[in-house]
């Protein structure tokens, strides 16, 4: 947390205009010493020091991009300016939240959860809704049109709305959790149940492929395959609502952690039904071999999608450490809260 930028900063403007820089100096220290009065007490190894006021990264800014050699391009020197600038940014919030008790963070948590409930609950129960009604459409579009890359949209569409189940009934068990038994238990429901359906669909996935790759061997005596146009509509009603429901979800996808996995399955299943769509047609209007080539490639994306979170979801199993903004958090609060109150017992 160097403050070497900020007083070189300081002197360059008190070169060139010692007016300017008596005014800047007072208007940091001010800020400075609003953000000190409000740390006081709370800043045992005064952190808030590190801080950096909007005057102080904006001349820092300033003479990253004036101080760079001549030669450099001006790009470059911009670039270096808005790295310096986003550096001191995210300094200021880190300490912030180091700043902060346990008690602001959990009302901002709770703060956070009241503003957003009504939003949180159209996302999951919409989505759900939407998942089985699309389900749905889909059988009828795959069994209707015999393609198989609708076959494949399909597929992937069925096992929606039963992730979204165990989804409910998951975050429903870990409310009832009581914190005075462990190990509980339930919190893992979720995790197994997402292990459990990636294998699943990593096999149809393949069952899908086996069966298009037959059906190119095989070859077909027409050019084209039967157009099916009520099928054809009734997917792109599939990729419509998913594009509504991602858009949705992208404002809560960074607060709660079962409406990221939904904003995932929506993103994917925009890939899938976009590309199924594709191949449907292009099979049926230019090529007949572009059905099942198309199939072969959706299942291939399913596969691989499934496995990556099967991946995921196993190494939360087995136990991976979390990032380091979070340790350090933890870390701070046990030795400032947690370790003087045991010392002192």
């Amino acid at each position: 947390m160097a403050s070497t930028h900020a007083s070189t900063s300081i002197e360059l403007v008190s070169a060139a205009d010692t007016t300017t820089h008596r005014n800047v100096t007072v208007s940091i220290a001010d800020e400075r010493t609003l953000t000190r009065e409000q740390t006081i007490g709370n800043d045992p190894y005064d952190l808030s020091r590190g801080l950096k006021s909007p005057s102080e990264i904006n001349l820092i800014k300033k003479n990253a991009s004036n101080t760079s050699k001549k030669r450099v391009n001006p790009h470059a020197k911009k670039a270096k300016g808005n790295e310096l600038k986003n550096f001191y940014e995210a300094q200021n919030e880190k300490i912030k939240k180091l700043l902060k008790s346990i008690e602001e963070h959990r009302n901002e948590a709770k703060e956070t959860a009241e503003d957003t409930a009504l939003k949180y609950k159209i996302a999951v129960w919409g989505s759900f809704a939407a998942n089985v009604i699309l389900s749905g459409l889909q059988i009828y579009a795959a069994i209707s049109s015999g393609s198989l890359s609708l076959f494949a949209t399909m597929a992937d569409a069925i096992f929606d709305p039963l992730s979204n189940i165990i989804l409910l009934l998951s975050r429903r068990a870990i409310k009832r959790v009581d914190s005075k038994v462990f190990p509980s238990g339930k919190a893992r429901l979720e995790t197994a149940g997402n292990i459990t359906f990636s294998f699943v669909m990593s096999s149809v996935s393949l069952i899908l492929i086996v069966i298009s790759a037959r059906q190119i061997a095989s070859g077909s005596e027409d050019d084209t395959n039967r157009f099916h146009l009520p099928s054809v509509i009734a997917v792109s009603v599939a990729f419509t609502t998913k594009l509504s429901l991602f858009l949705y979800c992208w404002a809560l996808k960074d607060i709660y952690s079962d409406v990221l996995i939904l904003w995932r399955d929506h993103r994917n299943d925009l890939f899938v039904n976009g590309f199924g769509i594709l191949t449907s047609v292009g099979g049926s209007v230019l090529k007949w071999w572009i059905d099942p080539m198309g199939a072969i490639f959706i299942s291939v994306l399913i596969l691989t999608l499934w496995l990556k979170t099967a991946w995921e979801e196993f190494m939360l199993l087995v136990g991976i450490a979390a990032d380091l903004d979070t340790q350090q958090l933890i870390t701070y609060i046990c030795k400032t809260l947690l370790l003087p109150s045991i010392l002192n017992t």
